[in-house]
């Protein structure tokens, strides 16, 4: 499935959070904050998608390290993401996933 997910799937859900579980029983909300079109094409076939990236905000603790999280949406439902933190933004964290 993440196979056919472009930008443009993404971009009606940007403000909209994404239940993100980094422990048995024990989950966090990451909330869509950008949506952002890499440079590069689509490679050696035109049915390649355009890489892009988005970007999570999430609460200041606990930190969540780089690996493989399943992130679950209402509209969207459930994605295996390998999201990577940023850093912290404000009162929370960043976090990255990106899409080639």
């Amino acid at each position: 499935m993440l196979e056919s997910l472009t930008h443009e799937s993404f971009r009606p859900h940007v403000g909209t959070g994404f239940r993100v579980e980094y422990a048995p029983g024990t989950s966090a909300t990451l909330t869509l904050a950008e949506v952002t079109v890499l440079g590069g094409g689509g490679g050696a076939g035109a049915s390649r998608r355009q890489p892009f990236s988005l970007l999570f905000r999430g609460p200041r603790a606990p930190v969540l390290p780089q690996r493989i999280y399943r992130l679950d949406h209402e509209r969207m439902g459930a994605l295996d993401l390998f999201i990577v933190s940023l850093g912290p933004h404000g009162d929370g964290l960043r976090y990255e996933a990106i899409f080639t």
